[in-house]
């Protein structure tokens, strides 16, 4: 086991290597008695990025950072009780790893100081042993001139397209798979996904061959190539790769954006090679079935149903054992197809009350170790290592240890009555100390055509809730989650019944004597910047300020407005997903101009705050410049920032810092904060 000692030494060795305090250390400050927790501790990187067992369970790897330091990767011998540095930089952080098998882990970096438009980077690809030792670079990093993470001279290199698989593999030799992007030279988009078969030792590469111009691979329970996806002209189609000839045949073909019967979402394979997807079947929200390969017929019972939900989630698997299927609704639970890990989540749950404990499992011993990860809506996420056969646990480490639980506010999934009857699910946080009367903030996800916030620490809706705000964050009618219904209630509602869902959340807040009616804020990013916009178009009586950031200002602007650079967006999806989801540019061109917040710019009155990156692909600073010369003449209570070498969101701690600083400070000045 890990003891306190072992926890000190793993410090040590950081700090020799990277002149940074010991492990147990805290990267932010922590508050004095009585007074706010800082800023910084919400939006700091955090301390532990991700911790991963090897897959004999005796080696436990973790990206670890702190203050003054790169994160870098760390392995822990969990029987020697020793740790090792086996990959620190000093001009990059470690981004994400993998196993490659019990004695070697893949990696891929990045720059934490630098913001997308400052230097924009591919993160590369290396391999490294568990001791540091026959660190090997297998993919070049796109932009970086003087790569000194390792020497490139005589070595095989891919190009910088080449990424990390989302999935573990076999975790049995020296060989990963890996994707090779191709993009279209003039667009840029995305053409195809190759998928790759390398030598993490020699360099060595084998291409799989595809079927069509695929865009996403499966591997199944035994590490190999099952599955490919394609999407073009609107169409989806899924391959299957016959284990016994190494042959592709079409499995299903499916509209990409509207579905139908034949639709599903692959989750991953069982032990016998059956294939689990996520389908409707005759039910309005998509529950988990199996397909036989073999026919490519699904199951026609569910084998897990989240009533009330859609399925989300995925498989928890051991080696080509399937544990159990991890689900989420209003938080994560687990579905436990192994009675054995039934009762040990069970004496888990005891041994770690009050927090949402998911265990996961090393690629081939399940039998004794389990890494936990736990959190809960006060406590941000931490890990701890899970002796099943002892019931011992041990911390690894929290990922912001500079948070009191105490001060943050306790969270709800809570649902009301829309105005036209639909019940609108969301989140609502109260202050540490309980809200009656108090200001509240509307807090709008992006999206829009996803699920919103899940039950847990989130550092946005708890900094708010710290100084004292009500958050209230609404699942609007095409959010997904719900169900069918809900979501396609949503389809060309911009500014429209959707923004109705939002503000029928704030009133109801005020009814239930949570809001003060005279201090509500509506906020929020992208689609949840254009909910703000439009929302003080609608509701000028129920809103007394706003707050955008990286915010849609006209839908038009979406189709073909001014980009400095290649958008995000693909052709396929404005052609065949936005003018049945969001809107068409000739049919729907009057409802488009009513509800664009630059065409009614002149009816916002109240005070805004506007925020914006430089070189953000999605919406890009044009949609901000062009509000901003439409609302100008009108209303001169509209602050502006901008972030010239951010993207869709605020990527370095101290623009997070300084952007939530404003929105503090922006927030008391017009609805005012209890807590003052």
């Amino acid at each position: 086991m890990l003891s306190r000692n072992l926890m000190w030494r793993l410090g040590g060795a950081l700090a020799l290597v990277l002149c940074a305090a010991p492990w147990h250390a805290t990267a932010a400050t922590t508050a004095p008695a009585g007074a706010l927790p800082p800023i910084e501790a919400f939006f700091a990187n955090p301390v532990l990025a991700g911790a991963k067992l090897s897959p004999s369970a005796r080696y436990l790897a973790a990206v670890s950072g702190a203050a003054g330091r790169r994160d870098a990767l760390v392995v822990i011998d969990l029987k020697e009780k020793s740790a090792k540095l086996v990959a620190g930089y000093g001009n990059v952080d470690i981004l994400d790893f993998e196993w490659v098998n019990d004695g070697r882990l893949v990696f891929n970096v990045t720059d934490r100081q630098v913001a997308p438009g400052g230097q924009y980077l591919a993160a590369g690809l290396y391999a490294v042993d568990k001791d540091g030792g026959q660190l090997r670079q297998l993919a070049a990093r796109r932009g970086d001139a003087q790569d000194t993470t390792s020497s490139r001279i005589g070595r095989r290199i891919l190009p910088w397209h080449t990424y990390m698989m989302n999935e573990r593999g076999a975790q049995d030799s020296a060989f990963i798979y890996v994707e090779s992007y191709d993009f279209d030279d003039e667009s840029g988009e995305l053409k195809t996904v190759n998928l790759l078969k390398l030598n993490t030792l020699t360099g060595a590469v084998q291409t799989v061959q595809r079927p069509a111009r695929v865009k996403g691979w499966m591997l199944d329970h035994k590490g190999e190539p099952r599955l490919a996806t394609a999407s073009e002209a609107g169409v989806t189609t899924i391959w299957y790769r016959d284990p016994a000839n190494g042959q592709w045949r079409l499995l299903s073909t499916f509209d990409t954006y509207k579905g139908g019967k034949e639709a599903f979402d692959p989750l991953g394979f069982g032990s016998d090679g059956t294939l689990y997807v996520t389908a409707h079947g005759d039910a309005d929200t998509t529950s988990v079935y199996t397909v036989d390969p073999a026919t490519g017929k699904r199951s026609v019972e569910p084998v897990v149903v989240t009533p009330g939900y859609d399925f989300a989630g995925d498989l928890i698997s051991s080696g080509d054992k399937l544990l159990g299927i991890r689900v989420r609704t209003d938080a994560a639970g687990t579905v436990w197809l192994d009675p054995a890990m039934a009762a040990a989540q069970k004496q888990l749950d005891g041994a770690l009350p009050g927090t949402i404990n998911l265990m996961s499992f090393p690629s081939g011993n399940h039998a004794e170790w389990a890494l936990v990860q736990s959190y809960s809506d006060v406590k941000p996420p931490f890990y701890t290592l899970y002796n099943i056969k002892t019931g011992a646990l041990d911390p690894v480490g929290k990922a912001y240890p500079g948070i009191d639980p105490a001060g943050m506010g306790r969270q709800d999934p809570v649902r009301y009555t829309a105005r036209d009857g639909m019940e609108i699910p969301a989140l609502l946080t109260l202050p540490a100390n309980g809200a009656k009367n108090a200001p509240l903030v509307v807090l709008v996800h992006g999206g829009p055509y996803v699920h919103g916030n899940n039950w847990g620490w989130d550092p946005d809706t708890q900094f708010l809730a710290s100084r004292g705000y009500a958050v209230l964050e609404p699942d609007f009618r095409g959010s997904t989650g719900y169900g069918d219904k809900h979501f396609r209630a949503g389809w060309k509602q911009w500014g429209l019944k959707m923004q109705d869902d939002i503000a029928d959340g704030a009133r109801w807040a005020i009814a239930q004597g949570i809001a003060d009616p005279k201090r509500i804020c509506i906020a929020g990013a992208s689609y949840g910047g254009y909910a703000t916009l439009m929302g003080l178009v609608n509701d000028p009586d129920l809103y007394k300020c706003g707050v955008s950031w990286v915010g849609v200002t006209d839908i038009n602007l979406l189709y073909d407005g001014h980009w400095s650079f290649t958008s995000d967006m693909t052709e396929q999806w404005k052609q065949y997903g936005m003018p049945d989801m969001v809107g068409d540019q000739v049919k729907d061109a009057a409802q488009l101009k009513a509800t664009s917040p630059i065409q009614q710019a002149a009816r916002i009155k109240a005070p805004l705050l506007l925020a914006y990156g430089g070189v953000d692909r999605r919406v890009p600073m044009y949609h901000g410049r062009k509000f901003m010369d439409a609302i100008k003449p009108t209303n001169s209570q509209v602050e502006w920032v901008a972030y010239q070498d951010e993207g869709h969101g605020w990527r370095l701690p101290a623009n997070r810092v300084d952007f939530w600083s404003r929105v503090e400070k922006f927030l008391d000045k017009n609805i005012g904060s209890v807590v003052k």
